[in-house]
Formats: C-alpha cells, sequence, structure tokens
C-alpha cells in the first residue's frame, strides 16, 4: 500500500519535470541545453513540492496511533529520496547520457500515434539535417509536436 501511494505522489512532479524537459528539446533541440534547462525551470516547484509533502508526512509522527507514525516517516523518507536523489539528480544525468535517443521514436509507432499537442502551439520547424533517423539508427524518428487540426490559437 505504501508503494502505491508513493508511485502517486512522485509521478506527478516526474511528469511536471519529464514534459518540461521535452518541451525544451522540441525547442533547441539540444540534449543537454533541454535538460538543464528544464531541470533549473522546475527544480524550485519540485523541491518546494517535496519539502512540503515531507513536512505533511512528518507531522503525522505527532500523532498518538503507530500505524500512522510508521506510515509518516515512511511516506516522508521516501518523498524526500524521491525528489532529491531520483528527480534531481538520477533522471537528469540518465537523459543527458542518452542524449537525443531520449526522444527518439521507431517510424512504425510514429505512424500509428496521434499528434497531440494540448497548448496548441507549435515548435520551431526542424532543420533538414533533423528531419531522418539518428546516426546509427535506422527507422527511428524524432517525433516532433504539432497543434492538431482545428485548434483555435
Amino acid at each position: 500500500m505504501l508503494f502505491a501511494i508513493v508511485f502517486g505522489l512522485s509521478m506527478d512532479y516526474e511528469v511536471f519535470l519529464v514534459s518540461r524537459i521535452h518541451e525544451r528539446w522540441a525547442h533547441t533541440r539540444e540534449s543537454s541545453r533541454a535538460v538543464a534547462e528544464g531541470l533549473a525551470l522546475t527544480g524550485r516547484v519540485v523541491t518546494a513540492a517535496a519539502a512540503i509533502m515531507v513536512c505533511v508526512f512528518l507531522s503525522f509522527m505527532l500523532g498518538e496511533a503507530r500505524v500512522i507514525k510508521e506510515f509518516g516517516l515512511s511516506l516522508a523518507s521516501a518523498v524526500l529520496l524521491d525528489a532529491l536523489v531520483i528527480r534531481c539528480l538520477l533522471l537528469p544525468a540518465v537523459l543527458h547520457l542518452i542524449g537525443r535517443r531520449t526522444w527518439a521514436i521507431p517510424a512504425w509507432l510514429d505512424r500509428m500515434l496521434p499528434r497531440l499537442n494540448v497548448e496548441g502551439t507549435v515548435p520551431p520547424a526542424r532543420d533538414a539535417g533533423d528531419a531522418g533517423s539518428p546516426a546509427g539508427a535506422p527507422g527511428v524518428r524524432h517525433r516532433p509536436e504539432v497543434a492538431t487540426e482545428g485548434a483555435e490559437g
């Protein structure tokens, strides 16, 4: 049960962080820069959200029930570990190491998936050198975000 709760809590700011990094990558097409800018833009929000959750969960330690105290300490520890170690250290490091491959998608899957853009903005057009597969990866394309037809901007 604890794992399910921690997973649910951590996914919110994981999606927030990764989507910001992807947004920066869609505009710059530079993986290292996108990771740095995405982390810089969202790092404070992720850290603040984690700090609030840690404080709330540690407040469970003030109660009398042993089970509630155990949950409070476990959740506070898990959120702190997840926010600081995984989201602020490991995730950016792995995205930086993987580079452009992070956003690559097989061509057959790219054709099957719908192209959606909730905000209705279109990133800058890709240059001719970016249109195909990355070096050494036949059949893999980098999928740009495009606005859906009929989207009002």
